[in-house]
């Protein structure tokens, strides 16, 4: 595969912008970094970004989750590894993620709140909207995975 444009370099301003929404996350939140590594993995699962997928698998396997816990994130709905905040959030993952064809059911948004504070649900909303975008920039310019790059 190859790349289309460096979207980096064409744009840097966008780029900042994002990153931005990143610092946000990583700073004024009090998110739970197993969260952002769920909700990462599984939107990056769905965007079908072979890029985002490793570097969230590798990010995860650091911060000590478990193989069997990033092994089962594409097949949730029926491992039992996940507890209820992260089936929630996984759910709202998806919805938010194809939000375009779900609409974002109201049981979805309700057990998200059952599960989490509003702030919590508005950054983590953040949170997936952000991965989005990433996905987004790195399928739309075919940033190629690490392993498809010429040594």
């Amino acid at each position: 595969m190859e790349c289309r444009l460096d979207y980096r370099k064409v744009a840097p301003e966008a780029l900042q912008a994002v990153v931005g929404l990143e610092t946000y996350l990583h700073t004024k939140t009090t998110l739970e970094p197993r969260f952002i590594h769920l909700l990462k993995l599984r939107a990056s699962q769905i965007n079908g970004c072979a890029y985002c997928v490793d570097m969230h698998v590798k990010e995860a396997r650091k911060d000590g989750l478990s193989e069997q816990w990033i092994a089962l994130v594409c097949v949730w709905r029926e491992a039992l590894v996940f507890d209820p905040q992260e089936r929630a959030l996984l759910a709202w993952t998806e919805a938010v993620t194809l939000v375009s064809e779900s609409g974002i059911p109201e049981a979805v948004y309700q057990e998200m709140l059952a599960q989490f504070g509003e702030k919590e649900v508005v950054d983590l909303t953040v949170a997936i909207a952000t991965i989005n975008v990433w996905n987004r920039l790195a399928v739309g310019f075919r940033v190629p995975h690490p392993s498809d790059t010429k040594a």
